[in-house]
């Protein structure tokens, strides 16, 4: 590694938080390293003037907290949106009489 490398390198880690809180501006500014951290270390915290606003975490751990509901089948589904006061026939329709 090249003196240059090892200058950004060090001088990137020693201004990144500990503790996986970061401010609104330095999160913008350096979105890439937040979600890669948060891969890595786990969630990390955003404030927005001194208050902690939003958590980035990988999928995994949004998936692990929040399982998928399950879906229901399709027959159900429908009859669960309670459509019985919906008129839902239709008039016979024949076609359009043409003169060809």
């Amino acid at each position: 590694m090249g003196k240059q490398t090892q200058v950004t390198k060090k001088a990137r880690t020693a201004t990144r938080p500990a503790t996986g809180r970061w401010k609104l501006e330095d999160a913008k500014a350096r979105f890439s390293e937040v979600v890669r951290h948060a891969r890595e270390e786990g969630p990390q915290r955003v404030s927005v003037r001194g208050h902690d606003a939003v958590v980035v975490m990988s999928v995994e751990e949004f998936d692990r907290l929040v399982p998928e509901k399950p879906r229901l089948p399709f027959l159900q589904f429908m009859e669960s949106l309670h459509l019985d006061g919906l008129n839902l026939e239709r008039e016979m329709d024949r076609g359009r009489d043409l003169e060809l």
